[in-house]
């Protein structure tokens, strides 16, 4: 496995707008955390990016779980405080010979890439969609000008995907406890940042730092850091 490459997804959860834009919140805020580090951050599709650095995955692996807010949102009028959340998936470059995918289970589908607003659209079916039909996992990837590129990534993402699933399903039958801080399973509650006492927690290890603006801006090196100390 390459600890060299990370691939991060964010999933809005429940609560319609608000949830969407904190998603896109947090993906802004590991964007810029990871320029911060130095690393190199690339948008593989809407709410996925991937990062590469020295031991990116082992620093953000403990980041995945269900991150939730609680703020004023700016489509307010009343001025109350919102509660949402959103889902983030720290997937880490499999290599071929350690999730092998059979050709007959998956279905590919091509399609033509554009920027926002229909800005550059590509006017070649360069954009890729796996759909594995043995789990129904669907990924996509339109970063690459390339269609043979944008396979390339889709598969690395598949198989991410069916070595997180492979990891769930052995968590589900091993009876022993787990560790302090678990592998971040998207269900798992493992944040909260709480904008009116600028504050963020983490459940796992029941730590708060305060400073919510600079956390938001890329700033959380003493975050993943706690995570990483308290681990090993």
């Amino acid at each position: 496995m390459n600890t060299d490459i990370a691939i991060m997804e964010f999933r809005a959860g429940p609560g319609g707008d608000e949830a969407r834009i904190w998603s896109q919140d947090l993906m802004r805020m590991y964007s810029r955390y990871a320029v911060i580090l130095g690393w190199k951050v690339e948008q593989l599709d809407e709410g996925v990016i991937r990062i590469r650095g020295t031991d990116v995955f082992t620093k953000l692996q403990y980041e995945a779980g269900t991150h939730r807010v609680q703020r004023t949102p700016t489509t307010e009028r009343h001025g109350r405080i919102h509660t949402s959340t959103a889902t983030i998936a720290v997937l880490p470059d499999v290599p071929e010979n350690e999730i092998y995918i059979r050709p007959e289970d998956i279905e590919w589908d091509f399609y033509r890439s554009g920027g926002k607003g229909g800005q550059n659209v590509n006017k070649v079916s360069s954009a890729v969609r796996i759909r594995h039909k043995p789990t129904g996992i669907v990924v996509q990837c339109q970063t690459e000008r390339d269609q043979y590129q944008n396979r390339q990534v889709a598969l690395g993402m598949l198989r991410a995907k069916l070595w997180e699933q492979q990891l769930l399903d052995r968590e589900k039958s091993v009876s022993e406890q787990r560790s302090v801080i678990g592998r971040g399973m998207r269900a798992e509650k493992i944040r909260t940042y709480n904008f009116p006492q600028n504050r963020v927690t983490d459940h796992r290890i029941n730590k708060s730092w305060h400073n919510l603006e600079d956390i938001m801006n890329g700033k959380m090196q003493k975050i993943t850091e706690a995570m990483i100390s308290m681990q090993t």
